[in-house]
């Protein structure tokens, strides 16, 4: 089964790398799968401990939906069908070897690696749309009241005589799932929070990662106003990327003290 799993797994992952985990929009995938797989070790998953804990017949619809949309995914190069069959799959084995009760216990390591299924193209468009309307209008705003000549039309930036497309990895986006997937496990390993706080905390993972985007996208007009349109797109597009990721995470860490503070004091 374990060599099975991985004939599956190895084609899926090097897919992942070329298509996903290239971009910044899947750069998080890697340590998903790193941090997930150590969670589930963490947790109690021993191959020494597997048996035959669920009989096939109940895991034979689940296996046979997950398999075929593995096959058509791969196919005709559906990576989020293809990882979301592969994902199945590894629930499948899971229960076989270890049952129900004790797959259930693992919830939120399976919930975690569940963040290594990339988001599908059509729904991307449709939740950047108004992302990127929203953050190079008020990127445009704040650098306006600076003093620098910034025009928008749509999510197109005239700067001076440069251009800026607001694309979607400069929209939020990838802060959205990488800081969303990050900030639950430091919740789960730092915290074991319910999920009632879980929730609060990432509910206000949306806001931090519009505000660290129009920074990153001021940061991208400075350094093409002063610098010129290929320092602007070139290395430090994604430096500025990686910086203020590593902001957002500061962020997303005082306010969870600050929640922690005040969800611990006692009423008056």
């Amino acid at each position: 089964m374990l060599a099975g799993f991985l004939v599956l797994a190895v084609a899926t992952f090097i897919s992942l790398g070329e298509q996903s985990w290239s971009t910044e929009l899947g750069a998080h995938g890697p340590i998903v799968l790193a941090t997930g797989l150590w969670l589930l070790h963490y947790e109690g998953l021993r191959l020494a401990n597997a048996g035959t804990a669920m009989p096939w017949r109940p895991l034979l619809p689940l296996l046979a939906v997950a398999l075929i949309g593995y096959v058509f995914g791969r196919a005709y190069d559906f990576i989020s069908l293809e990882t979301l069959a592969l994902y199945l799959v590894f629930i499948a084995c899971l229960l076989r070897l270890y049952g129900f009760a004790q797959v259930k216990r693992w919830g939120f390591p399976l919930l975690y690696l569940g963040f290594l299924i990339p988001i599908p193209g059509w729904i991307l468009d449709r939740v950047t749309a108004p992302l990127q309307i929203l953050v190079s209008t008020e990127a445009a705003h704040v650098t306006a009241m600076l003093g620098y000549p910034v025009a928008r039309q749509g999510v197109v930036l005239a700067v001076a005589q440069y251009q800026l497309f607001v694309e979607q990895a400069c929209a939020g986006m990838n802060s959205l799932v990488g800081l969303t997937a990050i900030s639950l496990f430091y919740i789960y390993m730092v915290r074991r929070a319910s999920w009632r706080y879980a929730l609060i905390l990432v509910a206000l993972i949306l806001p931090i990662a519009i505000l660290v985007n129009i920074m990153r996208v001021v940061a991208l007009i400075l350094i093409t106003y002063h610098f010129g349109d290929e320092a602007g797109q070139g290395f430090l597009h994604g430096t500025t990327g990686m910086a203020l990721f590593g902001v957002a995470l500061i962020l997303v860490l005082c306010i969870d003290m600050l929640l922690s503070r005040l969800l611990s004091r006692p009423a008056q």
